[in-house]
This record gives structure tokens, sequence and C-alpha cells, in this order.
């Protein structure tokens, strides 16, 4: 029996550093992240998900440009776009490696919206920058306009910045379910899903960005994973990464990886949300999360590189 597994691809595996973010190059860079994937098809059955981050900020960028012509959508508006335009890019690279390879396997890419509580702290303190840059007058004048919180960002000028609150519950999540029981492809929860509320038992988005591997673990939870597998830019997971005395993690049990996020040596900007994602899966579950770069998925999943989070 095959295992199931959710195998959230990073930004790399979209766009390359200093590449022009074109849709040719995306479809040639997902191009080969589908073919890592396809070879785990004997012994694996699959969810996808991926994230969105520099497609949404694009996309605000290119409203931000046409708004005297155009009215701007809200964010989560957005996340539903590239949603659509990622999982079709996944979806089809997918399907035409298949072929390639002379194997037949059904694929969906599906917009997902997921819970989450309108009373999160996040929404009193938003931190994830999102859209193009302001000069400081256009910042003042966005936030009396339209309430924005917009903060000076490295000296760059002034950006947005919106809450990043924590996923509960996806909507879609029994549709995944059927669709993965029918020995479909699944690709979900893109971009960490679309953020909505309960309102008078009515669903309402709101205006936040959702971190993709926290959304991936609460997938894998909720479609009964045997493996959260997270791509990423590096092999494996390091302590002192990028210092002279930097280590690479073959295991990871739960407690040191809180003890060394606790450290500092995850930032929140790169590994920290990978760590907290993995520790949420691997406590709720008992099973194990893989963190890899994509290029050494064969071999990572023989348990001959990558850095395994388990027990313990």
């Amino acid at each position: 029996m095959k295992k199931l597994a959710v195998v959230a691809i990073g930004g790399n595996a979209v766009n390359r550093p200093g590449e022009k973010p074109t849709a040719q190059n995306m479809i040639k860079n997902l191009s080969e992240t589908a073919s890592y994937i396809v070879n785990m098809l004997d012994e694996y059955d699959i969810a996808i998900t991926h994230g969105n981050g520099p497609q949404v900020g694009n996309l605000l960028i290119q409203q931000e440009i046409a708004k005297n012509k155009i009215p701007p959508f809200p964010i989560d508006v957005n996340d539903a776009q590239t949603q659509g335009s990622l999982g079709y890019m996944i979806a089809q690279t997918l399907n035409n490696c298949l072929k390639e390879k002379g194997r037949k396997r059904e694929i969906s890419a599906l917009i997902t919206q997921i819970i989450v509580d309108k009373n999160d702290p996040a929404f009193e303190n938003p931190t994830k920058p999102v859209g193009p840059f302001y000069t400081k007058e256009e910042a003042e004048e966005l936030e009396r306009e339209k309430g924005w919180k917009i903060v000076e960002d490295a000296g760059r000028g002034w950006r947005r910045v919106v809450p990043s609150p924590k996923p509960l519950d996806i909507i879609e999540k029994d549709v995944i379910k059927l669709l993965m029981k029918n020995d479909v492809i699944v690709i979900a929860a893109g971009g960490g899903g679309i953020p909505v509320v309960l309102e008078d038992g009515r669903l309402k988005g709101v205006e936040a960005v959702i971190d993709k591997d926290r959304a991936s673990a609460l997938l894998a939870k909720e479609i009964g994973a045997d493996v959260l597998i997270i791509l990423t830019g590096v092999e494996k997971v390091y302590l002192n990464y990028g210092k002279e005395d930097q280590k690479a993690l073959d295991r990871l049990t739960v407690s040191d990886a809180k003890k060394h996020l606790k450290e500092g040596h995850f930032p929140k900007g790169s590994m920290g949300p990978k760590i907290e994602a993995a520790i949420d899966f691997v406590e709720a579950t008992g099973k194990e999360c893989l963190i890899t770069d994509m290029s050494v998925l064969d071999k990572a999943l023989r348990g001959e590189t990558g850095t395994r989070i388990i027990k313990g």
C-alpha cells in the first residue's frame, strides 16, 4: 500500500534568484520540479502545496500601476488568483511529465479556503510585508485613506504589512480526501490558502497571508498524511547556517527543534516557519517531517540525505 505525502514546494521551484518572473520561466522551473515529484508516485499518493508570496506581490504592484483605471482587489482575492494561475502551471507541467514517462494520473488544482480566528493576535500586529514600496508621503496617505499599517522596510521605502494568522481548518478538506481516495494528485492550499473567517455562520475573506508551511502541516494532519515533505533551497537543516561552524542535521527531535528555535538558529524569514510546521505535524501525528532540496529528493526519500524531524 502506498504512503500518503504532502509535498510543500518552495519559492525556488517557481522562480530562481535573479531570474525574471515571467510565465515562461515559471513553467520551465516547474517542469523540473514536476520530474522530481513524478518519481515519487510509485510509492506515494501526493497532495502538493506551494507558496505564492512573490506572485501576490507582483499582482499588487500591477494593481497599483492600474488603480486609476481598474479598482484593486483585496488580498484574499489576489490569493485566489494566484492559486489559480500557479495551480494551472503545476498541473500542466505534471501532466506533461507524466505523459513523457508514459504514465496516466488525474490531477486537480483546488481553490482552497482556510478558516482563521478573527480574534487572532496577528490582526492586532500585522508583520508580513506585501506589495510595492511607497514614499513616506504616499504611505501616510494610504494609512489615512485605507487604514493600512505601513512600515519602513530596511531603508528601501515604506511598505504595507498584513496579518499572518494561524490556520485552523480547511473548508475543502473533505473534497481533497475524496479526490485522493480516487487516485487524484491534488494541488491545494496554495500560498497558505485563502484566509477566511466565520461571521454568523457565513464565510468572509480577510486581508491576510497564511504561512504556507503552517497550512501544509494543517493539510497533512487533516488528510492523515504519513509524511510531510518540505522542499526548500538547502539539502539539510543547519545550526549556525552560513557561519564557519555550521552543522548539518540528519535527524532532529521535536524537543531539540524547539530548543534550537528558541536559541535563534532558525530565522523567522526562512527556516523558522518550516521548523514550526514540522513540530506541529510531528507532535500531532507522531509521523515524520522531511526537509530537503528538491534536487536530492530521491536520495532523501531513501534516507541518504535531508533532515528528518521526529518524535522525542
